[in-house]
C-alpha cells in the first residue's frame, strides 16, 4: 500500500493527493464513482481550488482519476501496492520559475539584443499568430521566441536554465497533461502580450522588457487556471463553436 503519510517538505498539493490517495485506498470513494466538486474539497481541506486542481492532476496522471470535461473527477482505480505517491514538477510550478528567470533575461537581453536578433524575434511573432490559426497548432514558435530572448542575453548560463524549464514543460507528466488541457480549452500564445515584449527590446528598454515578460508570464498562469475549470473549458468550447459557426455563415 501507498505510504499517503503527510511529509514535511510536501507542497499543499501533494499533501492534498496524499489525503485523498488515502481515502480512495480506505474505499471511501470506489471505482467509477465520482469525486467531489472542486468547491466542496476545497472546503473540506481547507485549501484553495488551485491547490485541488493540482491535486486532482497528480492523481490523474497517476491513472486513479479521469477528468470528464463538465462532469468531474471519476474514479478509475484503487491504488495498489505497487503504486508510489510520486509527484513530479507542475505547471504552475514551471510557470512561476519562468516568470522569475524568463523577466530578468529579458531586461538582460534589452541591454544586449541586435537588430538581426530582434528581426528574428519579429518574425517569430508572426509565426505564432499563424500557428495560432491551425487546428492542431504546435508551440514551436513560442518556444523559439522565448529561447532567441535567452539566447541574446550573451549568457549561456541563463540560455541553458531556460532551455531547461522548456524542457520541463514536455518531460514533467503533470506540467505535460496540464498544457494538454490548456490547448483542448483553446487557449494559445497571445500575441499582444508577445508583441509588446518585442517592443521593449527593440526600444532597449531593460525595465519595460522586464514587466513586459512578467505580464505576459502571469498571464499564462492565470490561463492555465482557466484551462483547469470545468465549466469554463466547457463554455470555452461552445464560444469557439459559435464563432465558428456564424463565420460559416457569413461566408456563405
Amino acid at each position: 500500500m501507498q505510504d499517503t503519510s503527510p511529509r514535511s517538505n510536501d507542497r499543499l498539493y501533494q499533501d492534498l493527493a496524499r489525503k485523498l490517495i488515502g481515502e480512495l485506498s480506505a474505499g471511501a470513494y470506489p471505482v467509477g464513482s465520482r469525486l467531489p466538486a472542486e468547491r466542496e474539497l476545497a472546503q473540506q481541506y481547507q485549501v484553495s481550488r488551485p491547490t485541488v486542481r493540482e491535486a486532482i492532476i497528480a492523481l490523474e496522471v497517476q491513472g486513479l482519476v479521469e477528468v470528464r470535461i463538465g462532469s468531474g473527477a471519476y474514479v478509475m482505480r484503487l491504488p495498489g501496492k505497487g503504486d508510489i505517491a510520486g509527484f513530479n514538477i507542475t505547471a504552475f510550478e514551471l510557470t512561476e520559475a519562468r516568470l522569475l528567470f524568463e523577466g530578468e533575461a529579458a531586461a538582460l537581453a534589452a541591454t544586449q539584443i541586435s537588430d538581426e536578433e530582434i528581426a528574428e524575434i519579429e518574425q517569430l511573432v508572426r509565426e505564432i499568430a499563424r500557428e495560432n490559426q491551425e487546428p492542431s497548432g504546435t508551440d514551436k514558435a513560442d518556444r523559439a521566441f522565448h529561447l532567441a530572448i535567452a539566447k541574446a542575453t550573451r549568457n549561456q548560463a541563463v540560455f541553458d536554465t531556460i532551455e531547461r524549464l522548456w524542457e520541463l514543460r514536455y518531460t514533467s507528466p503533470e506540467a505535460a497533461l496540464l498544457h494538454e488541457k490548456a490547448r483542448t480549452a483553446n487557449v494559445k500564445p497571445v500575441i499582444e502580450e508577445h508583441s509588446a515584449v518585442l517592443e521593449a527590446l527593440r526600444a532597449r528598454d531593460p525595465a519595460i522588457a522586464r514587466a513586459a515578460m512578467r505580464t505576459h508570464l502571469a498571464a499564462v498562469l492565470d490561463s492555465l487556471l482557466f484551462a483547469t475549470e470545468e465549466k469554463a473549458v466547457e463554455e470555452a468550447r461552445a464560444a469557439v463553436a459559435a464563432k465558428r459557426a456564424r463565420y460559416t455563415q457569413a461566408t456563405r
